[in-house]
């Protein structure tokens, strides 16, 4: 009986020095992995923040198709008809068009060279040809904006709109990636507290198994300490399984700098948690109103959508006056300034051309339509300024409430937990003197388990909060 009874305290004592053992190399592997690494990675690498980035250079790109209509045009013909000995036409057209900003003008440079039996005596020049030097300028409608400058205009108001959106995103993509680490936090925390549930529940079966060896315990102690270690196994296998599963949903926003996606390691664990701090300030809550007022990225868009609004209402206002266009060119048959030509044929007033060109719609429908339309969509524009504006003030509000609401239900859980602690410590003790039984200390351990991850809830919950409030006032919640 002494030997069986050696025995059992030798393994219990070689059970446990390895255990311990073990669990010291398990801390040493581990790695914290905090929000700040999560914010590093996702923002130099992941896809979406990639393309993100895109909009305002695809805007860009955009814009500078917009003023390729002001460039210089460059345009040349050559056209030549030779048939029995006769030379019908020569003809040589070249132009050089640049439009010009201010009052949408074109200035021109051309030279015309139109010999030949058969050509148009109206277009007929010199066989040195007919050079000019020319302007065309809208007197009416297009004076103070056409549609080269409209689309310009507009093109450089979408700039604003895709800035915003790519702010948009880029907070769509990090909000989602904080609240899947806040989950992956919560289920490392399940598992690391049913762990200890294990850990205490098999050492409590270990010492009564002992004790009923020695005689000290009846046998059905064994058996109960034995169930409850089991069920407790049984339930952390489901929390490891829920472990794996957050790890992965939370390694979808992780990428490298190849564009290769990552997978959270095993050894990582997130950071720990003091519950003490997380208490809502009220600076917060007015520096994120006032921040939403001036930078969120709905706003922007409305207020760029408003922009384009405003500049195609001056463009549709333009397009109720007449088409007067008024060009003019000096005209010269020098070729270069070292050959002898009479002076009546070089550069002055007395060699032009000029031209005039009148259109006007009598009834301006298509065009007071248009105007009407412009100011219709104004007009809703106001109102979903309006609404959006009131929504996003809300959502900050009833966020910044949730978040207080949190705060006060972790203050009282830490409180409760505490008061757990407290009785299971005091039930130990009627245990030790044989004034309780095992049932009532599995069933203060498992009420105490219970409320600690009560308390990881909340502490889950009021992080996704905190989140969800940056978020919805159009800003990113800081990593660190």
């Amino acid at each position: 009986m002494v030997g069986k009874k050696r025995f059992a305290l030798l393994m219990a004592f070689c059970f446990w020095t390895i255990a311990a053992a073990q669990e010291n190399i398990n801390s040493r592997e581990r790695k914290e992995f905090k929000l700040e690494d999560l914010e590093d990675l996702l923002m130099a690498n992941h896809p979406v923040v990639k393309q993100a980035q895109l909009l305002s250079e695809t805007a860009q790109a955009e814009i500078a198709q917009a003023r390729g209509k002001f460039d210089p045009t460059l345009k040349a013909a050559f056209n030549n008809k030779y048939f029995g000995n006769t030379d019908y036409y020569n003809h040589w057209n070249s132009e050089l068009k640049i439009p010009v900003w201010l009052a949408g003008a074109d200035l021109k440079v051309a030279y015309d060279r139109n010999v030949g039996t058969y050509t148009n005596p109206e277009t007929t020049t010199s066989t040195a040809g007919l050079s000019g030097v020319g302007i065309s300028i809208p007197l009416g409608q297009g004076l103070l904006i056409d549609n080269r400058r409209n689309t310009v205009l507009q093109a450089k108001a979408m700039l604003g709109y895709a800035e915003a959106e790519q702010v948009k995103q880029i907070n769509a993509i990090w909000f989602a990636a904080v609240k899947d680490y806040w989950s992956w936090y919560y289920a490392y925390r399940q598992y690391e507290l049913l762990r200890e549930g294990v850990q205490l529940a098999e050492k409590r079966f270990a010492a009564i198994r002992m004790q009923t060896v020695l005689g000290d315990k009846p046998t059905i102690d064994s058996v109960e300490a034995s169930i409850t270690v089991q069920e407790r196994k049984i339930q952390l296998e489901k929390h490891i399984i829920q472990l794996r599963n957050s790890r992965l949903l939370l390694s979808n926003h992780l990428w490298n700098e190849q564009q290769q996606p990552m997978e959270l390691p095993d050894y990582a664990i997130p950071s720990s948690v003091d519950s003490t701090q997380l208490d809502p300030n009220p600076i917060l809550l007015d520096s994120l109103i006032r921040q939403a007022d001036d930078k969120h990225p709905e706003l922007l868009k409305l207020e760029s959508k408003g922009i384009q609004l405003n500049i195609e209402e001056r463009y549709r206002k333009e397009m109720l006056k007449p088409k007067i266009n008024v060009s003019g060119t000096l005209l010269s048959s020098r070729r270069n300034f070292n050959e002898y030509i009479p002076h009546y044929y070089d550069f002055n007033w007395s060699n032009y051309k000029l031209g005039l060109e009148f259109a006007f719609p009598l009834f301006l429908r298509a065009e007071r339509g248009k105007l009407k339309e412009v100011r219709l969509k104004k007009e809703q524009l106001l109102y979903d300024q309006l609404l959006t504006n009131r929504n996003i003030q809300n959502d900050i509000m009833t966020k910044y409430n949730d978040l207080h609401a949190y705060s006060n239900q972790l203050k009282l859980q830490v409180l409760s937990t505490h008061n757990q602690q407290i009785l299971l410590k005091g039930e130990l003790q009627k245990f030790e003197l044989g004034e309780s039984t095992l049932f009532m200390i599995n069933s203060r351990e498992s009420k105490l388990i219970d409320m600690k991850l009560k308390q990881e809830d909340l502490i889950v919950s009021y992080n996704k909060a905190l989140a969800e409030l940056y978020y919805k006032a159009g800003s990113r919640m800081p990593g660190g």
